[in-house]
C-alpha cells in the first residue's frame, strides 16, 4: 500500500512537471487535436465535392439541390468553425456550429442506429463542451440576472458534461477478446476513464489516457498504410481523426482541470 502510494505520488509529480512545462502550448495543442476531425471532413467535402453530393442524393433521393446544400453547409460550417476555434473568435458560436454539424451528420449518415459511431459522436460533443467551458468566464451566471453559486456555475457543468461524454469514446474500444493485452487495455482504460469521469486524480488520469489513446490510434488506425483504392482507408482515416479530436478533449481536461463538480475539487474541502 505504501509502495503504491509512493508510485502514485511520483506519477503525479511527473504529470505536474509535464503540464507546467507545456502550459503555454497545451491549450493550443488541445484545440488543434480537437478540430482535427472537422478540418479533415471539411477538406474532404472540398476535394470530393461531386462524390459527396452524389452520395447524399443516392442515399436520400433528395435531389441535386438539397445534396449540394448539405455538402456546402458541411464544408463552410466545419472549416469556418475550425478557424474560429483556433483563432478564439466567437468560440461559443463556433462550438454551436460544429455541434450542429455533428447532429446533422448523425442523422444524414444514419449514425443514430450504429452504436459505435453514435458513441464516438457523443464523445466528440463532449470535447466541444470542454472548448466551450474554456471560453466561459468563471463568474458568469447560468441564466441572465441569476447569481451562480458553487457547483452550479455553467463552466463547471460544461466540464462535468464534457468529462462524462468523453467516456463514450473508450466504450467503443472495449473488446471482449481472450487476449492478455486486450484484457489489460480494457481494464486499465476503463479505470482511467472512470477516474476522469468522476474527477479523481483527473489530470494524471487524463494524461495517461492521452498516451494510451494515442498509441492505440496509431496502431489500429494506420490509414496511411492502406492503398487509396481500398474503402478501408477512408474508414480508418475517419476513425483516426475522430479519435484525435477526443484526445484533444482529454488534453483540454489536462489544461483546465476537472472543474468544480469533481472529487478533486471536493477533496480540497476535506
Amino acid at each position: 500500500m505504501v509502495i503504491s502510494q509512493e508510485v502514485l505520488s511520483r506519477a503525479e509529480e511527473i504529470a505536474d512537471q509535464v503540464i507546467r512545462n507545456g502550459k503555454h502550448v497545451l491549450p493550443t495543442l488541445a484545440r488543434l487535436c480537437l478540430i482535427a476531425t472537422f478540418l479533415e471532413d471539411g477538406l474532404r467535402m472540398w476535394f470530393q465535392w461531386s462524390e459527396q453530393r452524389e452520395y447524399m442524393d443516392a442515399s436520400w433521393g433528395c435531389g441535386k439541390f438539397l445534396a449540394t446544400v448539405f455538402v456546402f453547409v458541411n464544408l463552410v460550417g466545419q472549416l469556418g468553425g475550425c478557424v474560429m476555434v483556433i483563432g478564439r473568435l466567437r468560440v461559443s458560436i463556433a462550438c454551436g456550429v460544429l455541434f450542429f454539424i455533428v447532429i446533422l451528420q448523425t442523422i444524414a449518415y444514419s449514425i443514430l442506429w450504429d452504436m459505435q459511431f453514435l458513441f464516438r459522436n457523443l464523445a466528440l460533443i463532449g470535447a466541444l463542451l470542454l472548448v466551450l467551458a474554456e471560453s466561459r468566464v468563471e463568474g458568469r451566471s447560468l441564466f441572465a440576472g441569476v447569481p451562480s453559486l458553487g457547483d452550479n456555475k455553467p463552466k463547471n457543468l460544461l466540464q462535468l458534461a464534457g468529462r462524462i461524454l468523453l467516456a463514450f469514446m473508450f466504450i467503443t474500444l472495449i473488446r471482449f477478446e481472450i487476449s492478455f493485452m486486450q484484457i489489460l487495455q480494457d481494464i486499465v482504460g476503463s479505470i482511467l476513464m472512470v477516474l476522469v469521469t468522476i474527477g479523481y486524480k483527473t489530470k494524471l488520469s487524463a494524461l495517461l489516457l492521452v498516451a494510451l489513446l494515442t498509441a492505440l490510434n496509431f496502431y489500429h488506425n494506420a490509414w496511411w498504410s492502406i492503398p487509396d483504392y481500398k474503402p478501408l482507408r477512408d474508414f480508418l482515416k475517419y476513425d483516426f481523426f475522430q479519435t484525435l479530436s477526443v484526445i484533444g478533449g482529454l488534453l483540454m481536461i489536462v489544461s483546465l482541470g476537472p472543474g468544480g463538480v469533481s472529487m478533486d475539487e471536493h477533496k480540497k474541502e476535506w
